[in-house]
Parts: C-alpha cells; sequence; structure tokens
C-alpha cells in the first residue's frame, strides 16, 4: 500500500469504514462495508509496484485478478463514482446474456468490479 490516508480515503468514499490497524506482526489495517465485505490492507510492503502484477503483465501469475461487487443499479452506482470523482476504467461492458459492469482501481491500482447480473 503506498498511503493508508490515501486508500482509507478512497475506500471511505465507496462506504467502507476504517475498523483498526496497523495491526498484528505483519501489520494490516483493517476496513468494513455495512454490506459484509471486509478488506485487509498490506501495510509493510517492500516497495510500490510500478504495475498490478495480476491484471498489467503480460505473464500471468497465481492469484485472482479482482473482487467484483454485485450491484443491483448499474446506472446509479456509475453516476456516485463519477460524482465522487472516481474514474471508470473499463465499461460499462453488456454481455450477450444481458450482465453488465463497470470497473475502477483503487490508489494501488487494485481492480474493483460492479457486477449487474440479469435481472
Amino acid at each position: 500500500m503506498t498511503s493508508l490516508d490515501t486508500t482509507r480515503a478512497f475506500y471511505e468514499k465507496l462506504g467502507f469504514e476504517f475498523f483498526v490497524g496497523p495491526v498484528g506482526p505483519e501489520p494490516v489495517a483493517i476496513m468494513e462495508h455495512s454490506s459484509g465485505v471486509n478488506i485487509n490492507f498490506i501495510l509493510n510492503s517492500s516497495d510500490v509496484a510500478p504495475l498490478n502484477l495480476l491484471m498489467d503483465v503480460p505473464e500471468k501469475h497465481t492469484g485472482y485478478t479482482h473482487v467484483a461487487l454485485e450491484v443491483t443499479d448499474l446506472e446509479s452506482i456509475q453516476g456516485q463514482l463519477v460524482s465522487l470523482g472516481i474514474t471508470i476504467t473499463e465499461g460499462p461492458v453488456t454481455t450477450p446474456n444481458g450482465e453488465s459492469f463497470i470497473f475502477i482501481r483503487d490508489p494501488d491500482d487494485n481492480v474493483i468490479e460492479f457486477h449487474k447480473p440479469v435481472s
């Protein structure tokens, strides 16, 4: 993580609340959302990666690429993100079966998807 203050401010815009941190032998900070999503942020990284290792380089590495949050009104979410000054990095995209999604990135280039399934 490049900055706990910057990351905390970003996730607070998304409705997360700061819970605790730094805490533990490998220090983390924890934020929670009222929907039940809990995120642990690594605070002792050795350096700042210039790219998201799982998304932005041709060589593929083990791990998952992003978290997807299910929403019921993608258009409203998109408007809220724009009004908060959060850049939509991809989308909206609609699949042939009617699912739609948009992507954003946090201050450390972690990818977050907002996904509206078929109704």
